[in-house]
């Protein structure tokens, strides 16, 4: 009988171990459902906010553009209005812009 219990310990050991392989093979697929599940929401979740963030830098890009033009226009109206001061007020600014980058050249 000692080998006939042998053989029913290594059954049961054998029908264990392919348990615990059912087992772990079965949480192995129900892990990667779940990381799968998890990678689309998060794909989701960013494209998601990549659209807010496109639509948010459209509506700044416009706002600035329209400050651009306005800028602009008023520049062009100022020195249409006094062009000989407009050409002094520049031509400083271009000489203290010159001095400014060239502070430690000597």
């Amino acid at each position: 009988m000692p080998a006939n219990a042998i053989d029913q310990a290594t059954d049961k050991a054998k029908a264990a171990a392919d348990d615990a392989a059912d087992a772990a093979a079965s949480l192995a697929g129900a892990a990667e459902r779940r990381f799968s599940e998890a990678a689309r929401r998060f794909e989701r979740a960013v494209q998601d906010s990549i659209e807010t963030i496109r639509a948010q830098s459209r509506t700044y890009a416009d706002t600035a553009g329209e400050q651009i033009d306005e800028a602009q226009r008023y520049v062009v109206e100022r020195v249409r209005e006094r062009p000989l001061v407009s050409t002094a007020a520049a031509l400083g600014l271009g000489v203290l812009i010159g001095l400014a980058l060239s502070g430690g050249r000597r």
